[in-house]
């Protein structure tokens, strides 16, 4: 696992921040803790005294966990509909009134 690139010119120091969840991403605190923690453990030993800050980015950036759950509500609300707990008309939760915060 290497965090730089093999070839270091002017063009990937330019790019380099596109890759990266700085602009604006939800996931951007989480990103620095974790290079922080591996810039001051190294790359070797900051892979396993830093997991947890690592894992915690990944799953943010990806939503894994996120996804399974979504999927997971959504085909329970398809099973029930099939099985005849619930009618189309209340297959979904009724959407908020408007301009309701």
């Amino acid at each position: 696992m290497s965090l730089s690139p093999s070839l270091k010119t002017p063009f990937t120091d330019f790019t380099g921040a596109v890759v990266s969840h700085q602009w604006g991403s939800r996931c951007r605190d989480m990103e620095l803790k974790a290079l922080d923690c591996l810039e001051a453990y190294g790359l070797t030993r900051g892979v396993t005294k830093c997991e947890d800050l690592i894992t915690d980015f990944q799953e943010c950036s990806l939503r894994v966990k996120e996804v399974s759950r979504y999927v997971a509500m959504r085909s329970e609300r398809e099973r029930q509909y099939h099985a005849g707990e619930r009618t189309k008309e209340n297959r979904y939760a009724p959407p908020p009134k408007p301009d309701s915060y």
